[in-house]
């Protein structure tokens, strides 16, 4: 791509806006952000094990309805109530809101021009 230069300058050195630092830096980002991922996903492989651990006592697992109603149900409920009391609160507030909400303007002004 090259050095990219001023748009409103031309000059005969030309400014380098991408520097080798930030080719440096961003290499440096980026493998650091690799590296950590690598890390996590061999520090998180046994949450993937087959086998279980000593004293592992997993109780029955989930049907399909209860699997939905925890994760889809409870939820939208939750969030549901939560809108409502919002509103609810809300609504009350607008009887005394102070604010240009509620201000209406016409334009009344006229104006006399004398020569």
């Amino acid at each position: 791509m090259g050095v990219l230069r001023h748009p409103g300058r031309a000059s005969p050195v030309g400014v380098g806006y991408f520097d080798t630092v930030d080719k440096k830096n961003a290499l440096r980002a980026g493998a650091l952000a690799a590296g950590t991922t690598l890390m996590m996903l061999l520090m998180s492989s046994p949450a993937s094990a087959l086998t279980r651990d000593d004293g592992d006592d997993p109780g029955p697992g989930l049907s399909v309805i209860e699997t939905l109603g925890l994760f889809v149900v409870a939820p939208l409920v939750l969030y549901l109530v939560i809108h409502g009391l919002v509103v609810i609160g809300d609504k009350s507030h607008k009887k005394k809101d102070p604010t240009s909400s509620n201000i209406t303007t016409k334009a009344d002004a006229t104006s006399e021009v004398k020569a």
